[in-house]
């Protein structure tokens, strides 16, 4: 069973269709952006080369400055995510990411327990055990691209051990993922993904109602919600949510950081004769290379936001990278250093909305970069592959991760 299930995730290839990863954009968004933050840190123009195919009604607004991206994110009374179910469609619509207050806190609190970091530690024997099978897979052959063979596959597999779902069945959610996230790429396919998963959940939602388990499925099946029970769309909602979301901010957050440890080798050093240097690394990755380059609100009423005047109902276009970036905030913001003063970044957002997958994010990067480290000796980039780039739009990570080791 075990040699058909890594078979088929051999075969498995994210890139097959490079779209489903959202590589387009451009290559350096940041000197885009620090352009326009020199302008105001809240601007009336998309400042980007690229049309992200988001913008409805009247002009939009894009949100720059570090202090006014917090502002937005912490105003939920201000500044709403319901308008996230029109703008994302049916990925989005009935989940909490596009719920206000209250009933966003009603909801995230269903789960929340669950991500606590004192209950995510029980599951870091897991998160090992995981990544090693992965290194196992290619650590003898002396090259791999650690795309493929570990960065994507490794949070999918995570994931679908928190939930109690077979690991057999891993490959098809990676492909599932894929497809819900780029479901504006192709519609047909991201619809045909949604209502597969929503058949496969259903199974498992009657099987725990049946017979509950010790698992996150479980947990939501006998939850309540201001004393009612969920219902299947509920719980359903629940899981469409932390399926892409458990897998792609692992993915392209473990993909930047390696990115940018492999393209400063020194740092890499210092960080394998130097463990208590990697906590810190992580977050200067974070903040480096933001997994996802913004969020998007809307306006509920009039508001003042960086000496501009935003009126009732315009779309908000929250830019977390360039507030990441942001020269008030951190001094040479382009240079990635480990050894940066320890500034908190909003890489996985702030306020209400903050993400509640990030501890689990920060677990799932710790172990997967000591395991890196301790068992890919002299690890460099393949001096004979084509250069990686980290790409994308909203997404973004690296296209590829060539490595040599010894």
């Amino acid at each position: 069973m075990q040699e058909r299930d890594e078979a088929e995730a051999a075969v498995f290839d994210p890139f097959e269709q490079p779209d489903t990863l959202d590589l387009g954009g451009v290559d350096d968004p940041y000197p885009y952006l620090a352009a326009a933050r020199r302008k105001g840190p809240v601007q009336t123009e998309w400042p980007l080369p690229f049309d992200i195919g988001t913008g409805v009604g009247e002009p939009s607004f894009s949100v720059l400055g570090h202090d006014e991206v917090v502002a937005v994110l912490r105003d939920h009374e201000t500044y709403t995510s319901r308008g996230l179910s029109e703008l994302m469609g049916p990925m989005f619509a009935g989940t909490m990411i596009a719920m206000d207050e209250p009933e966003h806190r009603a909801n995230r609190a269903v789960v929340a327990h669950a991500f606590r970091p004192k209950v995510l530690l029980g599951w870091e024997p897991l998160v090992r055990r995981v990544v090693d099978e992965l290194i196992d897979s290619f650590a003898s052959l002396g090259t791999a691209d650690l795309v493929r063979r570990l960065t994507f596959a490794f949070p999918v597999r995570v994931i679908a051990q928190i939930l109690g779902l077979p690991e057999r069945d891993s490959p098809q959610f990676q492909r599932w993922s894929i497809d819900l996230i780029s479901i504006f790429v192709n519609w047909d396919r991201g619809i045909k993904a949604l209502s597969e998963l929503r058949d496969y959940y259903g199974e498992q939602i009657a099987e725990r109602r049946a017979r509950p388990r010790d698992d996150l499925i479980s947990e939501l099946v006998s939850a309540e919600v201001d004393g009612q029970r969920l219902d299947d769309d509920a719980v359903f909602a629940f899981l469409r949510l932390l399926l892409p979301a458990g897998v792609e901010t692992t993915y392209r957050s473990l993909g930047n950081l390696l990115f940018a440890l492999l393209t400063h080798p020194d740092q890499l050093e210092e960080l394998r004769r130097e463990p208590e240097l990697r906590a810190a690394a992580i977050e200067e990755g974070l903040r480096w290379e933001t997994p996802f380059l913004m969020v998007a609100r809307r306006s509920n009423r009039h508001a003042q936001l960086g000496g501009v005047d935003i009126p009732a109902g315009r779309e908000l276009k929250v830019i977390l990278a360039s507030a990441n970036h942001d020269e008030n905030r951190y001094p040479d913001p382009e240079r990635f250093d480990i050894h940066r003063s320890p500034v908190p970044n909003v890489s996985f957002g702030s306020g209400p909305h903050v993400c509640l997958g990030m501890h689990l994010t920060r677990l799932e990067t710790r172990v997967a970069l000591d395991a890196v480290l301790e068992r890919l000796p002299d690890l460099h980039l393949d001096p004979g592959a084509p250069s990686p780039r980290i790409r994308g739009t909203i997404f973004r990570s690296p296209d590829a991760l060539p490595v040599g080791f010894g």
